[in-house]
């Protein structure tokens, strides 16, 4: 089995801790919290501590703490040429500290404390400075996950610039619908099942080929009128901006 000591409390340690609890190939030796109450709910307190000084000996030392900490709380680890690696999708492989064997274990995909998910499904991107230690990451990493990827830091990188625009970004506009529906006495369900259908359908066919709308068919009657309904200058501007790049990107095929 892999012994693992998880160091963070948020969204992604709470999820990994779960998703490692449930592998019966992955032994959670402790977890390290600032605030151990917070994971109170899913851990027996034998298992918690909010000591550096008293972190037990494991195969890989995951750091599931902000990007800003990742650095900080690398040097703070009381030993030396151990496996450390983050979770982070923007922080490079090298910030960790140095004193350390480094790595990076980065599950792709959006955490929310209330929200399950099925990690069996969640991909997770791998690095490490050698051989070994990969290997090492591999086999944790595929004991809780059926999609497992090398990922260089300059490619992880690239990733999470493209996971912000297809998730966070996307998650604002719907927001964004949200506030028309709301504003207008109408039902944000009546959106659901588009947005359903939206996430199914780039499922099978290429964004570019599942693109529809005003702006793919380049019509202006549509586009000028929804301009003239929008009044909130945010929402004006970010149509205006959305229009254009689908405009231009329909010229360069």
């Amino acid at each position: 089995m892999t012994k693992v000591v998880v160091i963070g409390a948020g969204n992604v340690a709470q999820h990994l801790i779960v998703a490692f609890k449930e592998s019966n190939q992955i032994e959670l030796v402790q977890v390290v919290a600032r605030d151990e109450t917070k994971l109170s709910h899913l851990l027996n307190s034998s298992l918690l501590t909010s000591s550096f000084s008293e972190i037990k000996k494991a195969d890989v030392y995951v750091l599931a703490v902000s990007d800003t900490a990742i650095e900080a709380v690398s040097k703070q680890l009381p030993f030396s040429n151990q496996l450390v690696v983050h979770t982070s999708g923007s922080v490079a492989m090298t910030d960790l500290d140095s004193n350390n064997r480094k790595g990076v274990f980065y599950p792709l995909q959006t955490f929310s404390k209330t929200k399950a998910v099925n990690f069996k499904e969640i991909p997770i991107c791998l690095e490490a400075e050698n051989e070994a230690d990969y290997k090492t990451l591999e086999t944790l990493a595929k004991s809780c996950s059926d999609a497992v990827y090398s990922v260089s830091s300059a490619q992880r990188k690239a990733l999470h610039v493209a996971a912000v625009f297809v998730s966070n970004f996307v998650n604002h506009l719907y927001a964004i619908g949200n506030e028309i529906c709301q504003e207008n006495q109408l039902d944000f369900d009546l959106l659901k099942p588009l947005i359903t259908e939206t996430a199914n359908k780039v499922q099978l066919l290429s964004p570019t080929a599942a693109q529809t709308g005003p702006a793919k068919r380049n019509d202006t009657t549509t586009i000028n009128a929804h301009l003239t309904f929008l009044k909130d200058h945010n929402q004006k501007e970010i149509y205006k901006l959305l229009t254009k790049s689908i405009i231009d990107h329909e010229k360069k095929l």
